[in-house]
C-alpha cells in the first residue's frame, strides 16, 4: 500500500439491497457495521437498505433506501407520476452489451436519466452516511486521503462494468481520479471467500450434517427452520453490538482444511449468481483461483419476474403495463408485499400464502376491465391461485414453488456443470452466501442435490458476508494471489506474410515487404492463471516523430482458438492510450525511433496499464478505457 490509510470503508452495492461497513487499520479485527437506517424495519439491526433511489420531478436527489421507498409510497398518485423512482437498476449494467458513460436508465414512471448519474447519487449517499459515522467514531479528524474505499461488483462483470463503477465513484467524489489506488473494486464471491476464511464453527450452519427425509425432516415444519431459529437467536444476541470481531489468523473451520483443498463460493444475490472456485495455499493462507468466475442473471429478482408474469396471465399484460404506468407507486407497493411473502416461502410448507393487492389495483381493474378481480381469477386458468374473502391473492405452496423453480433450477444446474470441470474436481466445501442464500427454498434444493458430494456451509449472517469480506479485502488486497483470466485479450499486429499459411486477403505490401495484417497478439488467454503483480510487456514505437499520443485497440475473445482480430468471436473491447511528452533535442536514439514499453497487469480485480519511455526511463501517462467503445 503506497500510503497508509487509517480506515477502510466498504460499500456492498447490491441489486436489491445495499450497505456499508468499516474498519480502522489500527484495529483490523473489528468490523463495524452501518448504523440503523431511518425507516428501517423495527427490531432489525445491521440491516442493509433497499437499493432504491428517488429523484424529484426536476431530477434532483431526494432520498435513497428506506426513505426513498417510503417517500414514494406517500406521494399523491397523480404527483407520483412526475417523480423518478429507480430500483434494481444494477442489473442494467450487467445486461447492457455496449455500456458507455451515456447509457440511460428508466425510472418506474418511464423517464430516462444517465445511468452514471443514478449510480453516483447512490454512492454519494453512502459516502455522506459513512463519513458522518466515522466522524462520530473517530477521535481525530480524518483527512479525505486517509480513507480507502472498496466497492463490490459481481465477479462475472466485464471490464466496462467495473470501470463504470469506478467512474461513478469519481463522479460521486468518493476519491479523485488522481488517486485511483484509493478505491478498490472487490469481486463479491471473492470477498465472501476471504470472510469465510475467518469463520468459527459456531458461526456457520452446516447443511450437510442434517438428515432430511423427503425434503423436510419429520420433527419440524421445514428442514432448516430449527437450525435457522438457533442461528437467528445467536445473531440476535450478538446484534446488540454493531461490531463484529474476526479471527486474527484463520478460523476453526479453516483449520479443518488442508493445503490444496478446493472449495466453491456460490454468491446468490438479488440480481446475479456468481461462482468462484478457490484453493488454499496454507503457509501464507492466501487464495488461488482455480477456474474463471462463472454465473449469470439467476438472482432472486427472477422470482419477482415470475410473479409479474403470473399477474399478466391472470389480469392480462396490457392491464398490468397500464397499471404500472398510471399507478407506479402502487405497483412498487404490490412488489414489496410480494417480497415480504417470498421470504417466508419454504419447502414442505403446508399453508397457503396471502398477498394483499393494493386497493387502487382492485379499483383500477374494475374501472378498466369492467369486471372484478375475483372474476378474473375465476376465469383465468392459473393453477393454485385463488381469491380470499379478505381481499387477497391466495397462493398455495405449489404456486410459490412454481415461481421459484425456474430460477433455482438454473442455479443448481450451473453449480453442477461447474463441478464437472476437471479443474474443479475434488471440491470439499460449497459456501452458500448472498441474500438469496437465506431462502429455505434455495437451501433445500442445493442440499438435496449436492450434500453427497461436498459439505455445504452457510455463514450465519449470510446477507452480510460479502460486506465484511470487502472490508477485509480493503485491509489486505494481496490475499487472493492468483486469479484466472475470464477472456483472451490482445492487440492486432502485422507479422511477416507466409505463403500458404496466411490468407491472401490479409496481405499488405509495405516498403517492398509482405506483411500479414490483423494478427491477434495475445496478452493473456482465457482461463490462464495470472499472479498478482505479474506483468505482460510490449514495446510500441510512434509511427512518426512529433507524435504526441499512441492509441492501441484492445480485442477480446471468449475462446483461445483465435488467430485474427477479424475472427467471428473477437471484438474490440477497449483501448490503451499512451501520452508522449515532447522529446528533447538530441535525446532521441540515432535511428530517431522512440520506444515506449507498456506493462499490463491482469492479475488484479481490474486490468491496469503503466508505461515507460525506454530512453529516458521516465514513466509515460498510460490509461486503459473500456467505456468509450
Amino acid at each position: 500500500i503506497s500510503r497508509p490509510f487509517s480506515v477502510v470503508v466498504a460499500i456492498d452495492f447490491g441489486t436489491t439491497s445495499s450497505g456499508y461497513a468499516f474498519s480502522f487499520t489500527q484495529d483490523p479485527e473489528a468490523i463495524h457495521m452501518m448504523r440503523r437506517w431511518e425507516g428501517g424495519d423495527p427490531g432489525v439491526a445491521n440491516q442493509k437498505t433497499p437499493t432504491s433511489l428517488l429523484l424529484t420531478p426536476d431530477k434532483k436527489f431526494h432520498s435513497f433506501g428506506f426513505m426513498a421507498r417510503d417517500s414514494y409510497h406517500d406521494l399523491d398518485p397523480e404527483e407520483a407520476r412526475d417523480w423518478l423512482y429507480f430500483e434494481k437498476f444494477k442489473m442494467k449494467i450487467h445486461s447492457t452489451t455496449d455500456l458507455t458513460m451515456e447509457t440511460e436508465l428508466m425510472a418506474v414512471n418511464g423517464s430516462h436519466v444517465k445511468a452514471i448519474e443514478v449510480f453516483a447519487h447512490a454512492l454519494r449517499f453512502f459516502k455522506e452516511h459513512a463519513l458522518k459515522e466515522l466522524k462520530d467514531q473517530s477521535s481525530s479528524v480524518l483527512e479525505k486521503d486517509e480513507i480507502r474505499w472498496v466497492i463490490t461488483v459481481p465477479a462475472i462483470w466485464k471490464p466496462p462494468a467495473k470501470q463504470f463503477m469506478r467512474e461513478a465513484a469519481y463522479l460521486a467524489t468518493l476519491v479523485s481520479p488522481e488517486n485511483p489506488e484509493q478505491l478498490l473494486i472487490a469481486l463479491e464471491p471473492e470477498a465472501a471467500s476471504i470472510y469465510c476464511r475467518k469463520l468459527r464453527l459456531h458461526q456457520v450452519i452446516d447443511l450437510s450434517s442434517r438428515l432430511i427425509l423427503n425434503g423436510f425432516d419429520q420433527e419440524t415444519s421445514s428442514p432448516l427452520d430449527s437450525g435457522f431459529r438457533q442461528a437467528r437467536e445467536q445473531l440476535r444476541r450478538a446484534r446488540h453490538s454493531r461490531t463484529f470481531l474476526v479471527e486474527s489468523g484463520t478460523g476453526e473451520l479453516w483449520s479443518e482444511m488442508q493445503e490444496g483443498d478446493r472449495y466453491i463460493v456460490a454468491d446468490c444475490g438479488g440480481g446475479t449468481v456468481d461462482l468462484t472456485v478457490h484453493q488454499i495455499e496454507q503457509v501464507q493462507g492466501t487464495l488461488k483461483e482455480l477456474y474463471k468466475a462463472s454465473g449469470g442473471p439467476y438472482g432472486a429478482v427472477g422470482v419477482d419476474l415470475a410473479f409479474e408474469e403470473m399477474l399478466c396471465k391472470i389480469f392480462g399484460k396490457d392491464f398490468i403495463d397500464n397499471f404500472k404506468a398510471k399507478r407506479p407507486a402502487a405497483w412498487v407497493d404490490l412488489m414489496i408485499a410480494f417480497e415480504a411473502r417470498k421470504r417466508t416461502a419454504a419447502p414442505g410448507r403446508a399453508n397457503a400464502i396471502n398477498i394483499s393487492l393494493p386497493f387502487s389495483f382492485i379499483d383500477f381493474y374494475k374501472t378498466h376491465c369492467g369486471q372484478s378481480v375475483e372474476t378474473a381469477l375465476r376465469k383465468s386458468n392459473v393453477n393454485f391461485v385463488k381469491w380470499s374473502s379478505q381481499g387477497m391473492l391466495r397462493m398455495t405452496s405449489e404456486a410459490m414453488n412454481e415461481l421459484f423453480q425456474p430460477t433455482i433450477s438454473k442455479i443448481v444446474q450451473h453449480i453442477a456443470e461447474l463441478m464437472k470441470k476437471p479443474e474443479v474436481s475434488g471440491v470439499r466445501f460449497l459456501f452458500l452466501v448472498g441474500g438469496f442464500a437465506e431462502s429455505p427454498m434455495l437451501q433445500s434444493a442445493i442440499q438435496s442435490t449436492f450434500s453427497r458430494t461436498c459439505r455445504i456451509i452457510i455463514p450465519q449472517d449470510v446477507g452480510l458476508t460479502i460486506l465484511k469480506g470487502a472490508v477485509l479485502f480493503g485491509l489486505d488486497p494481496t490475499i487472493v494471489r492468483v486469479r484466472r483470466c475470464p477472456l483472451t485479450y490482445g492487440v492486432g499486429v502485422l507479422n511477416k506474410f507466409v505463403e500458404g499459411k496466411h490468407p491472401r486477403e490479409k496481405l499488405l505490401v509495405k516498403d517492398g515487404r509482405d506483411w500479414c495484417t490483423d494478427i491477434l497478439d495475445r496478452f493473456v488467454t482465457v482461463d490462464q492463471s495470472v499472479a498478482l503483480g505479474e506483468v505482460v510487456q510490449r514495446s510500441y514505437t510512434p509511427a512518426r516523430s512529433g507524435q504526441r499520443k499512441i492509441i492501441i485497440n484492445i480485442y477480446c475473445s471468449p475462446t483461445d482458438d483465435v488467430v485474427y482480430i477479424t475472427d467471428p468471436c473477437v471484438r474490440k473491447c477497449g483501448n490503451i492510450t499512451l501520452d508522449l511528452p515532447e522529446a528533447k533535442e538530441g535525446s532521441l536514439p540515432r535511428k530517431g525511433r522512440r520506444e515506449i514499453r507498456a506493462s499490463m497487469q491482469f492479475g488484479d480485480t481490474e486490468i491496469k496499464v503503466t508505461a515507460v519511455d525506454v530512453l529516458t526511463s521516465k514513466s509515460v501517462r498510460a490509461s486503459i478505457d473500456f467505456l468509450s467503445n
